[in-house]
């Protein structure tokens, strides 16, 4: 006799299937406060993490893939990044052109951009290249589908939207809308919000939405946190 299942069982297992179909491996290059924020929280969204570091062999390196979970592995960033469907440069800002020159073909990856390029002088916090990151990434890796996100909200709070008091915003600029679809999915299953900002030119005021709030963070100004709203 066949059974139907019941809606709450067929939901579950569509989820699962879900998770499996849309399941990737993520190489995030670098292992500080953003790697060890978004790291985690991929990986319990079903992903295969692969942390690139200088020092694979490091206690700290260790310690981070303890801490993301079964699977998870550590090397150095181009092996990281070899059979990786979507590599992340949670690395500093100044220093995104070499390390993407560094990595090799990315050619059909998504590349996902959290960094900003900050110059921290006596008078404040500048931007410290011409073009913004993602451009240069983009043209660093031009087959690649590189989207700007996670740039303007401090990494306590991708692990912690609630503290924030109200939903959590993450812009999102790229070229590619598969891409950025994807990215919005992550952030999505992170409890935050995607906004969809357009191309990569828009990246440019991102970045300068993170000096904007690190200047009045750490300089004279009132803190505060972006938080955008979506209008229904």
């Amino acid at each position: 006799m066949r059974v139907r299942p019941s809606s709450g069982i067929l939901l579950i297992a569509l989820t699962l299937l879900a998770n499996i179909v849309s399941a990737e491996t993520i190489a995030i290059i670098g292992t500080g406060n953003v790697a060890s924020a978004l790291g985690p929280e991929f990986a319990a969204q079903g992903h295969t993490v692969v942390y690139g570091s200088r020092n694979p062999d490091s206690d700290d390196a260790w310690k981070l893939v303890a801490e993301t979970g079964e699977g998870t592995s550590v090397t150095t960033p181009s092996v990281a990044v070899t059979d990786a469907d979507v590599v992340v440069l949670a690395v500093p800002g100044m220093l995104v052109k070499e390390i993407t020159e560094g990595l090799g073909d990315l050619a059909g990856k998504i590349v996902i951009d959290p960094t900003n390029p900050l110059i921290f002088e006596s008078q404040g916090i500048r931007l410290g290249v011409a073009r913004s990151n993602t451009r240069i990434i983009q043209d660093v890796a031009p087959d690649a589908a590189v989207v700007k996100a996670f740039n303007t909200l401090n990494w306590k709070t991708m692990i912690d939207p609630r503290s924030s008091g109200g939903p959590v915003s993450i812009p999102l600029a790229g070229e590619s809308p598969d891409a950025k679809t994807f990215v919005a999915g992550l952030v999505t299953g992170m409890g935050l919000e995607a906004i969809d900002v357009g191309g990569v030119e828009n990246a440019r005021w991102l970045e300068g939405m993170a000096v904007l709030l690190l200047n009045n963070r750490f300089g004279s100004g009132e803190p505060f946190d972006f938080h955008l709203r979506k209008l229904h």
